[in-house]
């Protein structure tokens, strides 16, 4: 399993890097916009027909795929470092695959919501 691991860790590390992108720019905008300017009377809120219209377009379902799965795989990354700073590192065969399992079922998942829209 620690050589199948090793073989994916490029791939591993492009969906992280990606997550701390995407978390860092378009999760955060988000939030600030949704959670904090619009309830103040900022910005105007999206109904839910207009939020709906813009994830219908091929790129808003990119975005939102996007913004749904790779996030997943940057926590399984940080969780895996987590426990192995914490010592678990003669159990990482185990936790790694499952933490990685996690974030490939989640993604899966919200693709397939996505695609559903």
């Amino acid at each position: 399993m620690k050589h199948l691991l090793l073989k994916l860790e490029p791939i591993i590390w492009l969906l992280f890097g990606q997550g701390i992108l995407l978390g860092t720019l378009l999760l955060t905008g988000w939030v600030l916009v949704v959670g904090v300017l619009a309830p103040l009377g900022i910005t105007p809120l999206l109904s839910f027909s207009d939020a709906h219209e813009l994830a219908a377009t091929l790129i808003g379902r990119v975005v939102l795929a996007a913004l749904i799965a790779l996030p997943l795989w940057k926590g399984a990354h940080h969780l895996r470092h987590v426990f192995i700073d914490l010592g678990g590192a003669d159990r990482d065969a185990t936790v790694a695959p499952l933490l990685y399992l996690i974030a490939l079922a989640g993604s899966v998942a919200g693709v397939l919501a996505v695609i559903r829209l």
